[in-house]
């Protein structure tokens, strides 16, 4: 398990880039890093859903909440495509929890492209259930969520190549402050069993 500051600053420095190369979920919770307090480190900047409904990310998405984040982009030929599928049956195995105590959420990397309306488009293609909310907003506030929740890339020029994005899923318990990841493309039951090493109370 990994705390929130692990989240916020280690995977931020390449612990995303070693996880997103790790073949099972079990080997990505290996990382384990002292807390700190939640609402200082998480960017609680604004951001709008697939409804259009603007939102603050701490406050109305994570705070006292079980949550998984990915990124993504609408129009992406590569890793989206199959994450998004995979993550789909994540959803399907955790059932009616999600949207009542767990929450999935999926962030634009081309927020200056992605408009709600083409998020809302993109969730109905795959089938989306209630519960998995799809975001975009100011290119600088999804950008700074990129980097603050561990999904940049240590290598510069791979991290501006967008089509080289981390295929990664992001999940913790918020009041626990109890964090971890797991490559988006891992065998659905196995990030179900890794969300599982979060769920307590």
């Amino acid at each position: 398990m990994i705390s929130r500051r692990g989240l916020l600053t280690t995977l931020g420095a390449g612990f995303a880039t070693t996880v997103a190369s790790v073949g099972s979920a079990a080997a990505a919770a290996a990382v384990v890093i002292p807390p700190s307090t939640n609402r200082r480190n998480f960017p609680n900047v604004t951001l709008v859903t697939h409804e259009n409904r603007k939102v603050r990310f701490y406050d109305d998405l994570v705070k006292g909440k079980i949550v998984l984040f990915n990124f993504f982009y609408t129009r992406c030929e590569g890793v989206c495509i199959p994450a998004t599928s995979n993550l789909r049956k994540v959803q399907n195995l955790l059932g009616d929890r999600v949207g009542r105590d767990i929450f999935m959420y999926s962030i634009s990397l081309k927020p200056e492209e992605d408009r709600p309306s083409d998020l809302k488009a993109y969730r109905d293609d795959y089938e989306i259930k209630p519960g998995w909310t799809f975001l975009t907003g100011p290119k600088a506030n999804c950008e700074l969520l990129r980097r603050r929740l561990g999904f940049a890339d240590i290598d510069p020029v791979r991290d501006k190549d967008v089509t080289q994005h981390s295929g990664l899923v992001v999940f913790g318990n918020e009041p626990l402050d109890s964090w971890t990841a797991c490559p988006a493309l891992a065998n659905p039951s196995e990030i179900v069993k890794a969300v599982s090493w979060v769920d307590w109370r």
